[in-house]
């Protein structure tokens, strides 16, 4: 079963960078497929295409906070890997992050998948969601056994 996302998939563009974001409203700035090696490429690309989407410094900080911690939660939760996407769509940069659920196996979700992503470090579930809830303008989850669609929007300006 395929999860549909709360935001609409415009045409994608040839390239994926900002520069292309002048092309008009649904511009894609940046599509890409990311795992837990990843995660760092990952923030510093959002970092970039926030920041020449306009946005201003800390809203790009926030930007960057919010995927970061959506990206993590793929990871942590998604069989190791999920996709990105950034596009500008109707005054907003819209960050959508999708992962295809828990690895299987034998038909199952695979018991511990996660037990080792934050060894050592305390935490509490769900502070990335609400962290990711407290900067983002919106924030929308969409759950179900082909995986996990998480859409961050941010108003530009």
């Amino acid at each position: 079963m395929t999860v549909d996302p709360p935001v609409s998939d415009p045409p994608v563009p040839a390239a994926g960078t900002a520069q292309d974001a002048a092309a008009g409203p649904g511009s894609l700035l940046l599509e890409e497929e990311f795992g837990r090696e990843s995660l760092y490429s990952v923030r510093q690309a959002v970092a970039a295409h926030a920041s020449a989407a306009g946005m201003s410094e800390t809203r790009a900080r926030d930007v960057t906070i919010a995927v970061q911690e959506l990206a993590a939660n793929a990871v942590r939760h998604g069989a190791g890997r999920g996709r990105l996407r950034m596009q500008l769509q109707d005054g907003a940069l819209v960050c959508q992050v999708r992962d295809a659920g828990p690895e299987r196996r034998a038909g199952r979700a695979a018991v511990g998948a996660d037990q080792n992503a934050a060894a050592g470090w305390p935490h509490a579930h769900g502070h990335g969601l609400w962290l990711a809830r407290q900067v983002a303008d919106g924030l929308s989850v969409t759950s179900g056994p082909g995986g996990t669609c998480a859409t961050v929007v941010f108003a530009l300006g």
